[in-house]
C-alpha cells in the first residue's frame, strides 16, 4: 500500500508535518523578520517531541515552518504536540497558524467535542416528547433511550474492537490503522438510534393497544411481543443483507459502516427488542405507564393515537381512562 511505503522509504511523517505557518507585519527578507523567523524556528525545534524544525519556504511576509515528529499523525501524542505547538508564543509582530493533517484533526475533534452534546441534547428532548405524545407514560421514553444507548455502547465497542485494535482483520480483509475517523461514530449513532427507536415504537405500539383493551401489563407486553417479533425479525433480516454489501467493500470506512450496521441490527433485534425491553417492561409492571397527573391531562387532550378512542369506547370514555392515574 502507498501508505506503507512511504512509512518504510521515507522520513518519519514526511508528507505529514506540523506546519507553522508565519505572516509578518513586514517583508521575509528583512533582516529583523529573519532573525524573528530564526529565533522562533530554534524555539519550535526545542519543543519536547519534536525532532526537526526548518523552513521550507517563504513569500512577501508570510513563511512557512515544518516541524517533523516520530509519533503516529494521528496518535495522542501528536494531537498533544500540536497543542504545545500552539502554545510557543509567536514572533513580535508576528500571527502563527499552525497546520497540517494532526491539527486538523485536532480541531475535527474540538469542533465535534463542541457540537456532539447538542445534537445528543436534540436527539435525547425530541424523542422523549414524541415518545410521551404516543403512549402517554414519562417512563417509557426513558426506558427506551436507555435501550437505544445500551444498543449503540454494544456496537461502538465491537468496532473499536476490530477495526481500532485490529481484531478480525485478516477475516474482513483490511490494514487496521489504530484509529477510526471520528465522523464515523457521528453518522453511525444517527442511523442507528433512528433505526432502534423505529423498532422501539413499533413494539410499544403493540404493547400499548394491548394494554388499552385488557389493563393488564404483563398479558399486553406478552400479546405486543406475540404480535412483532416474527416482523421485527425480518424487517432486521431484510435490512442486514442490504447493509452486509458495505461489509464486502474495499474501502475501510464504507466496511466500516456495513459491519457496524450489522452489528447494531442484530444485537438490537435480539438482545434488545426481544430481551431487554420485554423483561424491563414485565419487570416494571403500572409504572411502565406513569406520568404526573398535569400530563397525563395534557396526554388526554394532546396525545397521538391510531384511534380516536379505546375499542367499544367513545372519545370521552378513552381520554378519561388515559386520565386516570395509574
Amino acid at each position: 500500500m502507498v501508505a506503507e511505503a512511504l512509512a518504510r522509504d521515507f522520513p518519519v511523517n514526511a508528507t505529514t508535518p506540523i506546519e507553522a505557518v508565519v505572516k509578518f507585519a513586514g517583508p521575509v527578507s528583512a533582516p529583523a523578520e529573519r532573525a524573528a523567523l530564526a529565533d522562533y524556528t530554534a524555539r519550535l525545534g526545542h519543543v519536547p517531541g519534536v525532532i526537526s524544525a526548518q523552513v521550507t519556504g517563504a513569500t512577501g511576509d508570510v513563511a512557512r515552518v515544518d516541524l517533523r515528529f516520530a509519533a503516529n499523525d494521528e496518535s495522542a501524542a501528536a494531537r498533544a504536540l500540536v497543542a504545545k505547538v500552539r502554545a510557543v508564543p509567536a514572533p513580535p509582530g508576528a500571527r502563527v497558524y499552525v497546520g497540517g493533517a494532526t491539527a486538523e484533526l485536532v480541531d475535527e475533534l474540538g469542533s465535534l467535542g463542541a457540537t456532539l452534546p447538542w445534537m445528543a441534547l436534540l436527539v435525547v428532548v425530541t424523542t422523549f416528547v414524541l415518545l410521551f405524545l404516543a403512549f402517554g407514560s414519562v417512563v417509557l421514553p426513558v426506558k427506551a433511550i436507555v435501550m437505544n444507548a445500551l444498543s449503540l455502547t454494544a456496537t461502538f465497542g465491537a468496532i473499536v474492537w476490530i477495526f481500532q485494535e485490529g481484531h478480525l482483520s485478516g477475516l474482513l480483509n483490511f490494514t487496521p490503522t489504530g484509529t477510526i475517523d471520528p465522523t464515523m461514530p457521528i453518522l453511525m449513532l444517527a442511523i442507528i438510534f433512528g433505526l432502534s427507536m423505529d423498532y422501539e415504537v413499533f413494539l410499544l405500539s403493540r404493547i400499548r393497544e394491548r394494554y388499552d383493551v385488557t389493563g393488564d401489563n404483563t398479558a399486553a407486553v406478552a400479546g405486543g411481543l406475540q404480535r412483532t417479533g416474527g416482523i421485527i425479525t425480518s424487517l432486521a433480516l431484510l435490512l442486514v443483507i442490504v447493509v452486509g454489501a458495505f461489509s464486502t467493500s474495499g474501502i475501510t470506512f464504507i466496511k466500516l459502516l456495513g459491519v457496524g450496521m450489522i452489528i447494531a441490527l442484530v444485537v438490537d433485534a435480539t438482545i434488545i427488542r426481544v430481551l431487554l425491553v420485554p423483561a424491563t417492561m414485565r419487570l416494571l409492571g403500572p409504572v411502565n405507564w406513569w406520568a404526573p397527573r398535569p400530563l397525563r391531562r395534557f396526554y388526554a387532550r394532546y396525545g397521538i393515537r391510531e384511534e380516536p378512542g379505546l375499542p367499544g369506547q367513545p372519545p370521552e370514555v378513552a381520554a378519561r381512562r388515559v386520565a386516570e392515574p395509574v
